[in-house]
This record gives C-alpha cells, structure tokens and sequence, in this order.
C-alpha cells in the first residue's frame, strides 16, 4: 500500500493559516536549505492530493514557473516535478482541472483515498488543504505527518487538529533544524508503519541529548 504523507506549515501556536487563511506568515522564515528538502521530499512521490482551494491555487501559480526567468533556478527541479506529477483534487463541486495531469474526484473520500493507495505507485503527499486534511486524519487514513514548526506565533487562526474524537497518538521518525529557524518533524501515524525513506538532508530524532 502506497504512503499517504501531510505535510503542513504550522505555527508555534498550532495554527496552519491565519484567520483569514493567510500562509504569508511562513514565507518570511522560507529558505534555500528547505527548498532543497522539500524538493527531496517530493521527488519519492508521483501523486499530490488536494482540497479544491489550494488546488486552485497551486494551479494558478506552477504551470508558468519553470519558464519565468524571475523564478529561482535551483528551484527548477521541484516546479517541473509539481507540474508533472498526478494531481487529484477532491471536491464536491463541479470545477475545470485543466493543470497538467490532473483529476478530480467526488465520491466517497474514504473509499476513494483508499483505493487510491491501494494503486501501484510512489508517495501521496497533501499539501495545504486545511478541510481534507481534517477528513483524512478522521478517517485515520495518515501514514505520516511531516510537520513544518515555524518561529512564529499568531495569536489566532486556523487549527487541523482541533476535531480529534480520540487522541492521536505519533511516533517520531526524522527531524531537521533549518538556520532560518524552522523545524521539520516527521511522524509515522500508521497504525501498522510503512518503512519511511531515509532522507539525505534529514536526520534521525535523537533523544536523551
């Protein structure tokens, strides 16, 4: 069974967007080190999946990306592997999916996910997607979280594990400490854990230090 992997931006506080959904608030501590992480990170996935929302908005953003001469170019690698791989966005609205190798789906989300891991394949990652990532942690259909902790704290905003009906219980697999100040903490949410990669540019937590 393919790994279903959240990776979410979060602040000091627990929030993931401010109250209005802002995300400006992680890009002041963004740098090269995690680009070259989260470039790594995506390269052992083929398979992105999205809320409506962010779809929409990754949509209008990555397409161009690769040929804007104002666009890093070390970053090149991550925007042709964006553009590139499957994306499915999960809506329950009818919307045009015309990004590059997209597809929408409307069923039953848990069914659908599913069967969507059960395909043959790389890694799924999440990205953004407040609402979905809140149904598939319900339906404890997680098999890692990759938790992006950011020196920052907003006082208010919005939260994706406010809904738990039973505690959530992790086991820590890998941590990184960037110079700009941000943490990088993936846990395994497996009940039965699949083998997690070991990534160049991380590190084993390391405990009793």
């Amino acid at each position: 069974m393919r790994k279903l992997i959240v990776s979410v931006n979060i602040t000091l506080d627990g929030f993931v967007a401010d109250i209005n959904g802002g995300l400006d608030w992680h890009l002041q501590s963004w740098s090269s080190e995690q680009a070259d992480a989260v470039t790594e990170i995506l390269s052992h996935a083929d398979t992105l999946l999205l809320g409506r929302k962010t779809y929409q908005a990754m949509a209008a953003y990555w397409p161009g990306q690769a040929k804007n001469i104002n666009f890093p170019r070390r970053d090149i690698a991550y925007a042709e592997m964006m553009n590139s791989c499957r994306k499915v966005v999960f809506s329950s609205g009818t919307q045009l999916v015309a990004w590059n190798n997209s597809v929408l789906l409307q069923g039953d989300l848990k069914q659908e996910v599913v069967n969507l891991k059960n395909q043959l394949g790389s890694d799924i990652l999440t990205y953004g997607s407040i609402s979905l990532v809140k149904s598939l942690i319900a339906f404890n259909l997680v098999d890692e979280y990759q938790i992006w902790v950011h020196p920052v704290a907003l006082g208010k905003g919005l939260p994706i594990f406010n809904n738990l009906k039973h505690s959530l219980a992790l086991t820590p697999v890998l941590s990184k400490v960037f110079s700009s100040g941000v943490i990088l903490m993936i846990f395994s949410g497996a009940q039965v854990h699949p083998k997690s990669k070991t990534f160049k540019t991380l590190r084993p937590f390391v405990t009793g230090a």
